[in-house]
């Protein structure tokens, strides 16, 4: 572990600036979507705000202008009441009496006067006019006011209401001036003392005069108040602004027709709001008279547009719409800063992981300081150094290195020069590995020299395998021609003999089996599936035309077997195969006969020897032992040598005294049956063959037979036998065949 020591604090922060912030495509993802999330998220904010806001001011408008619409209410009811009081003043007037009981023209002048008078000076008064008793029209004001007969429903028996009482008329259309003016007006009875009719007195009373008397209780011009009746016809209120859609811009217009929505929730309640798509509406019903045999019920609705709401809140929409972008910002960098903290303190977490990891890792790192004395080290260099970890500080870097004084000076000499020092440097004086050693300036910590920090690897085993390796390329720079290859015999490495003798020149782009096609080719599988059960396989290579010269060698093929029984490597040495046949020699004697000739030149002498009549009439068998599959020209040494052995002493115990064998080949025997005819070397054949199938040699074993000819040299006589065996492999039967064979009389 480091020592807490100021010498080595440096390198924590240039760990970090080395390591640096890095934005991944991931965390690059995650800023942008939290930053998408947090915009999506503060329009949604804002516009909830901004309507929330709207529709509070609607409701605050909405109260307020109940709260006005309940006072007009009120006034108009009391107006209305008042009109009632007026009228029963007018029908007890003085002047209007002495008309009555003296009805003169001149009566009758100063009473219309007198009203017209009245007329001037009240502005909701449109006018006065007089109905005899019949209920006929007498006289009145100036006016456009109809002056049919009074309904029967008011005269009479057949009212409702009593003298003294006042009867207010539903609101009606009169056109004065060209335009439409709302009025309802008021009947007074006029009754003798015995209650009789004198006549009826009706005042015309004005309803747009009555609101502007009232005017100064609308809190803007800009919320216009409607009456309409509970049918919902129009008949005040109509506004010189800009229509609004769906509302009546005609007196006698309907709501009803107009603006169904609205009127149904209107006539399903007294008073109310209701939230259109263009304005906000406000209404209350109201009764202008306070007979229970009497209904005058009316409506009063006001409005105000969604837009002059928005108009009103347009400063606190900017307010709030500043306030939305100073808090997206102010989110948006907190958003920011907490990724770039995240990544600042991973980034420090992981160089304090990575110089731990560096320092505490399977090479061994030693500290020192300018004056080559160890500051700190790590388990494996107290490992490597054979020195206990606490032993270590304040030692001497020359001590622990084992370093003599030349090479200190040079190492001390060169760190300070270029930077660096490196060399393998052995331990083994204390029985400690080999180290490749590097030495090299740590950052510097002050205007001094600067720090050294020294890697020690553990190179032994490498050391050592380099041996190994010179050693095996020792070992097998010989007279012995080696390749080593693969499973499948393809060449991995070769010596210089094994190159020379293949002509290969370093090419290693073969295989043995192309190699050896003549010798090895289709052997291949059938020696690879005994080396994997044997061990090894060895053979001769009959003369391959690769090679210098014409001698037979002996192949050895050994395999190096895996754990899991597969063959991985296989080592191919090639020598020179024994001489299995003695080179001619002089020999003066003939051999005996249960002598096994080696070369064909004893044969010979052996042949000579005999006598004319004995050569004459003699016959030559040439035997085959060689299964079919086993070997063709090349052979297993070891199998085949055992099985011509036992065959060679099968003969010998059976052969005549006068017949003579001749180890020819491997796998191949001759024998010369001196005085013996075609037919006699037949049954010899025949009997051979019992005795060698009884003894469990006879498997594969061919026989060809051929008589001597007068004249003939031992080479011929030799390859009419070997005519003879050819024939002998195609007959199934027996595998005995015959050439140039004759019957002796």
């Amino acid at each position: 572990m480091l020592k807490k020591k100021p010498s080595i604090h440096p390198l924590a922060p240039l760990l970090s600036l080395t390591q640096g912030l890095h934005w991944s495509h991931q965390r690059l993802l995650a800023v942008a979507s939290q930053l998408s999330m947090l915009v999506i998220g503060m329009i949604i904010l804002t516009n909830l705000i901004i309507t929330l806001g709207e529709r509070r001011l609607q409701e605050e408008w909405a109260t307020q202008r109940y709260s006005e619409l309940q006072t007009i209410g009120t006034l108009i009811t009391d107006k209305v009441a008042f009109q009632q009081f007026r009228t029963q003043l007018f029908a007890k007037d003085e002047l209007l009496k002495q008309y009555l009981k003296n009805p003169t023209s001149s009566q009758q002048q100063k009473l219309q006067e007198s009203w017209q008078e009245l007329v001037q000076h009240i502005p909701e008064l449109l006018g006065i006019a007089l109905f005899d008793p019949q209920g006929n029209y007498k006289f009145s004001t100036a006016s456009n006011f109809s002056k049919d007969a009074l309904p029967p429903a008011l005269l009479g028996s057949s009212r409702n209401l009593g003298g003294k009482e006042i009867y207010t008329s539903p609101l009606e259309f009169v056109p004065l001036e060209g335009m439409l003016e709302p009025y309802m007006y008021q009947l007074a009875w006029l009754e003798k003392p015995d209650q009789s009719s004198m006549g009826y007195l009706i005042t015309y009373n004005s309803m747009v005069q009555m609101l502007e008397a009232i005017k100064p209780a609308f809190s803007s011009n800009k919320s216009p108040m409607l009456v309409l009746d509970t049918q919902g016809l129009l008949y005040a209120g109509v506004s010189n602004l800009a229509p609004l859609p769906h509302m009546p811009e005609t007196l006698g217009a309907s709501l009803r027709q107009s603006y169904p929505a609205l009127w149904r929730e209107m006539s399903m309640s007294n008073f109310g709001q209701f939230h259109g798509e263009d304005a906000t509406f406000v209404y209350i019903k109201v009764e202008l008279t306070a007979q229970p045999e009497l209904h005058r019920d009316y409506f009063l609705l006001s409005y105000i547009r969604n837009e002059d709401i928005a108009a009103r809140f347009s400063q606190w929409q900017n307010i709030v719409i500043v306030a939305a972008l100073i808090l997206t910002m102010l989110a948006a960098w907190v958003i920011l800063l907490s990724h770039m903290y995240r990544l600042q303190h991973r980034s420090r977490q992981y160089s304090i992981d990575v110089a731990n990891s560096l320092f505490n890792s399977d090479m061994g790192f030693i500290l020192a300081n300018e004056h080559a004395r160890i500051i700190s080290a790590n388990p494996k260099a107290a490992e490597f150094t054979l020195v206990p970890l606490d032993d270590l500080t304040d030692r001497s870097l020359q001590r622990t290195l084992n370093l003599d004084d030349v090479t200190h000076a040079q190492m001390m000499d060169q760190v300070y020069r270029s930077g660096e020092w490196s060399a393998q440097l052995s331990l083994e004086s204390i029985d400690g590995p080999t180290l490749k050693t590097r030495v090299r300036q740590a950052p510097r910590i002050s205007r001094g020299l600067p720090n050294l920090l020294v890697t020690l690897e553990d190179i032994s085993e490498l050391t050592s395998s380099r041996q190994q390796a010179f050693l095996s390329d020792l070992l097998c720079d010989n007279t012995v021609a080696t390749a080593l290859t693969d499973a499948t015999g393809k060449l991995i490495k070769i010596n210089p003999v094994f190159d020379q003798l293949m002509q290969l020149n370093g090419d290693l782009n073969h295989d043995l089996a192309s190699l050896l096609a003549n010798d090895l080719g289709n052997q291949w599988p059938r020696i690879t599936a005994q080396i994997s059960m044997q061990g090894q396989w060895q053979g001769q290579i009959l003369c391959s035309p690769n090679l210098r010269h014409s001698n037979c060698l002996q192949a050895t093929l050994k395999g190096h077997v895996a754990a899991d029984g597969e063959i991985d490597y296989i080592v191919c040495t090639l020598e020179q195969a024994a001489d299995r046949i003695r080179g001619p020699e002089q020999r003066s004697f003939v051999p005996h006969r249960s002598t096994i000739l080696l070369n064909l030149p004893d044969l010979e002498r052996y042949f000579t020897s005999l006598t004319v009549q004995s050569r004459n009439h003699s016959s030559l068998l040439l035997m085959d032992i060689n299964p079919e599959g086993m070997l063709s020209h090349m052979s297993d040494i070891d199998q085949l040598e055992t099985r011509q052995q036992e065959v060679e002493v099968q003969l010998l115990l059976e052969i005549p005294a006068h017949y003579q064998i001749l180890h020819w080949q491997l796998g191949k025997l001759i024998v010369i049956l001196p005085d013996t005819d075609a037919i006699q070397a037949h049954h010899f054949a025949l009997n051979t063959m019992e005795k060698l199938n009884s003894n469990g040699l006879g498997e594969g074993i061919s026989i060809g037979i051929a008589s001597y000819q007068e004249g003939q040299t031992l080479e011929q006589y030799l390859s009419n036998a070997e005519v003879a065996l050819k024939r002998a492999k195609q007959n199934n039967d027996q595998n005995i065949g015959q050439a140039f064979t004759r019957h002796h009389p």
